[in-house]
């Protein structure tokens, strides 16, 4: 075997194990979401997209053979798998928080309606007692 195909077949099999670990990455993040620890994803993700960056450049510079494109395309399949279920509870995730924040703006507009009269009230409240108290005698 020549040097040639010795460097060509390490670069195809660092190019393979690049697809592997970044699977490894994507299982870890689809339980991250599973388990709702949205932050730690979140974490996890940002070395997703870096690893998916570097991979991307390595892809464009190695040439694979037919075992090596099946073997990539199995590992891009299973990452593609978990990439979309990964999406569906980060969608389900915001759809959570976006009613979360309704509610909360809803609830704030409440009180700023309300609270200006509920101080009137009790500033009535106060003066029909003092009325009271002095009618009674008592100072």
């Amino acid at each position: 075997m020549s040097v040639s195909e010795t460097a060509r077949e390490n670069a195809q099999q660092a190019l393979i194990d690049a697809y592997a670990e970044l699977l490894t990455c994507v299982t870890q993040m689809h339980e991250l979401a599973n388990a709702e620890q949205w932050a730690e994803l979140i974490e996890q993700r940002t070395h997703y997209v870096m690893s998916v960056e570097a991979l991307r450049k390595r892809d464009g510079e190695t040439v694979l053979d037919d075992n090596a494109r099946k073997r990539k395309a199995e590992l891009l399949e299973s990452i593609l798998e978990h990439d979309v279920e990964i999406r569906r509870r980060l969608l389900a995730r915001r759809d959570e928080l976006g009613k979360l924040i309704g509610v909360s703006q809803r609830q704030r507009n409440l009180h700023r309606a309300y609270a200006p009269q509920q101080g009137e009230t009790a500033l009535f409240n106060t003066g029909s007692h003092q009325e009271s108290d002095q009618e009674k005698g008592v100072t």
